[in-house]
């Protein structure tokens, strides 16, 4: 795939705790040729299909990318961002997970 702006998307889901222990989640979309943060949405809880409504949301803003990257979340987040892919015709790509340790 040849690069350019808005050819892939990488989709990442991070969760972390506040101080008091409750959980959070972010759903991060950046553009891959510009690294543009495309959207970035926190939520206690972010579902597979949530992720699929902003990237819905984001072909309605932004247009379709040819492909959409993603690696971690759960399996139920990653089975709908697959199935949205398939639905939708646009290629799906996986990042082997990566965890904070092995990133040090």
């Amino acid at each position: 795939m040849r690069r350019r702006r808005g050819a892939k998307r990488l989709v990442a889901r991070v969760a972390t705790s506040l101080p008091d222990g409750r959980r959070f989640r972010v759903l991060v979309v950046v553009d891959d040729y510009g690294r543009e943060r495309l959207a970035l949405v926190a939520d206690t809880s972010l579902s597979g299909l949530r992720a699929v409504r902003e990237l819905d949301g984001l072909i309605m803003q932004r247009g379709r990318p040819a492909m959409v990257v993603s690696g971690n979340g759960t399996e139920l987040t990653w089975l709908a961002v697959l199935s949205w892919c398939q639905s939708t015709g646009i290629e799906c790509g996986l990042v082997a997970h990566i965890s904070d340790e092995d990133s040090l």
